[in-house]
């Protein structure tokens, strides 16, 4: 029988795809399927159909696997923040895994076995960053929350189970300042109204907190919430106002205006000191980044004579951690606030044997080739896309022992790896590390040799 949008079938689910969506089989054809779980028999609807697959959703679970457990979000999973839910958690770890498995074989075609996954111990309250897309409700009043999953449609909600509990109750108050003032939420249609996030960010170890209103423009009401925040709360250390005029989906502009206390909060990270703007990337589930850190220095092998490239730097997080093991260590980033404030952190914690450049990766990888260049050591941590050929191309010129890649998107990890390995790297081990327990996310790490060539 042809496949058709709005059938009901009846299917047991063998396994897992990309995403997490459960796999079955309809007369021989791949069915994706939302929310349902390895051994379960569901009644689904199909909901589209393409040439080789199908995607559909569970209508009624028949016979529940012993992994399915009662959701403890009252918005999943309207809310497209979390994935699993309704799922044990070591289900959900041994599903990551075997992601990064997957895309190591099909995409990396690598035999490589990865690593036992490094799971988290805290599932909940973990992240230290949350950007809440703002809105009106039906009575016209602000709200905010998260994007419903493939959409900009927000979910109110205030209370999030994977943010700090101090989170929701400054956002209530936010809301209620904003609110009072009559300030308008951005509409992404007509381009009107002026407040589109409301970002805040916690260190884990300081208790610092930065709040940051992303505008569309400058407004001096902006300044009298800031000045009451500052009086109520002596956690939060800086207040900003980021100016985003433009018509895209991109959340922050590059424009802070500091309304109260510091340009920057601190925290500490593997020991060291670090001063964060809100442009700066930092790894939102600390305790676990600290872990994944260490893998990479694990990776890294530092004997104290390595000269160490480290791509994609962000305030230097991930280089600083590992200098007190190197000869030396250079810095690349192009957000131009992060690359100060990796220089701020290195000056900070004494660290004299590192250096950084603002420049995108690939550039700065061929400038750094272009000069003769050779360090022994490179570490990668790039945005979901991955490396660009660019980059990939300059890191094989510059010839290093070893290339330690850390990466939030196992497709694109594995794609990089098998560049690499054409072009003369031996992948050698990776392993996948959780760092966002509820959640579709998953990082891992992999170390690259060079072969040995004649």
């Amino acid at each position: 029988m042809e496949l058709a949008k709005n059938q009901e079938h009846t299917v047991t689910i063998e396994g897992y795809g990309e995403g997490g969506m459960g796999v079955a089989r309809i007369d021989g054809r791949v069915v994706f399927v939302h929310g349902a779980l390895r051994g379960e028999k569901c009644r689904v609807l199909i909901l589209k159909t393409l040439k080789s697959v199908a995607f559909a959703k569970v209508l009624e679970v028949l016979e529940p696997s012993s992994e399915r457990i009662t959701p403890d979000c009252p918005y999943f999973p309207r809310c497209g923040g979390c994935t699993y839910r309704h799922i044990r958690y070591e289900e959900e770890l041994r599903l990551k895994k075997q992601r990064v498995q997957d895309n190591l074989s099909r995409i990396g075609g690598s035999d490589v076995t990865v690593e036992e996954i490094l799971g988290a111990r805290d599932t909940l309250r973990y992240r230290n960053k949350a950007q809440y897309p703002v809105t009106t409700d039906k009575d016209g009043r602000l709200t905010c929350g998260f994007y419903a999953q493939r959409s900009h449609r927000v979910v109110p909600c205030t209370d999030c189970l994977l943010q700090p509990d101090t989170f929701g109750e400054l956002l209530r108050e936010i809301l209620k300042l904003a609110n009072e003032r009559h300030i308008s939420a951005y509409d992404e249609a007509s381009g009107k109204g002026i407040l589109r996030h409301i970002y805040l960010r916690r260190g884990y170890h300081s208790g610092e907190i930065m709040v940051c209103f992303v505008s569309s423009k400058p407004d001096p009401k902006f300044q009298s919430i800031a000045d009451i925040l500052m009086k109520n709360h002596a956690d939060i250390k800086s207040v900003i106002l980021n100016i985003n005029s433009k018509n895209t989906n991109v959340i922050m502009g590059s424009r802070c205006i500091t309304l109260g206390g510091s340009d920057t909060i601190t925290d500490i990270m593997c020991g060291n000191r670090i001063s964060l703007s809100p442009l700066s990337f930092y790894q939102v589930n600390t305790a676990q980044a600290e872990k994944l850190y260490g893998i990479a220095a694990e990776f890294a092998a530092l004997t104290g004579d390595e000269d160490v490239l480290d791509l994609y730097c962000g305030a230097g997080t991930i280089g600083l951690s590992m200098a007190g093991k190197a000869k030396h260590i250079t810095g690349a980033e192009i957000i131009p606030q992060a690359v100060e404030n990796a220089k701020l952190n290195a000056r900070e914690n004494g660290i004299e044997n590192a250096d950084f450049i603002c420049a995108d990766a690939g550039q700065a990888a061929k400038l750094l080739c272009d000069k003769g260049r050779a360090p022994d050591v490179i570490i990668t941590d790039p945005p979901r896309k991955g490396c660009d050929a660019l980059t990939l191309d300059s890191i094989v010129k510059m010839s290093p022992k070893r290339i330690v890649m850390v990466s939030c998107n196992p497709a694109t990890a594995a794609r990089d790896c098998r560049c690499l390995a054409d072009k003369g790297y031996e992948l050698q081990k990776v392993r996948a590390v959780d760092l966002f327990p509820g959640t579709g996310h998953v990082e891992c790490v992999a170390l690259l040799s060079k072969l040995k060539s004649d």
